[in-house]
């Protein structure tokens, strides 16, 4: 299998993961609250695998992080909230997916994401490569 092609069917299983993540309550806030947030990093790590795969991964894990790092840090700002409120659903829409609230331990949420994609990436990519 082709690595975008396995790349597609792990952005695929992280994005299913993040929507159940959300609309199952298992009572644990780590399962609850911040795996959701783990794969909402891991989700944009793939994303740019896949729109510059000739970026290194260690690149792209920095990009990554770098990206989710500063749409958290827009959250202080008040705007994402003030967009939940408003009148137009892509707005809203918008404010669901930048978050309205920051967190500081959505970083380290992030940063794990992030690492364990990283990880998958290499192991898939890695069995691509090798010689039977």
């Amino acid at each position: 299998m082709q690595v975008i092609q396995r790349r597609s069917i792990m952005l695929g299983g992280i994005v299913l993961g993040g929507i159940l993540s959300r609309l199952v309550s298992t009572g644990f806030v780590v399962v609850d609250h911040y795996l959701g947030d783990a794969l909402y990093a891991a989700m944009v790590f793939v994303l740019l695998l896949l729109f510059a795969p000739m970026r290194s991964r260690a690149t792209t894990a920095l990009v990554a992080l770098v990206i989710v790092v500063l749409i958290e840090a827009f959250q202080l700002t008040g705007i994402p909230l003030q967009l939940r409120s408003a009148d137009h659903g892509l707005l809203r829409l918008l404010a669901v997916v930048l978050g309205t609230t920051f967190n500081g331990w959505d970083i380290v949420s992030y940063a794990v994401g992030i690492l364990v994609g990283f990880g998958l990436d290499w192991r898939m990519v890695s069995t691509t490569t090798r010689v039977a």
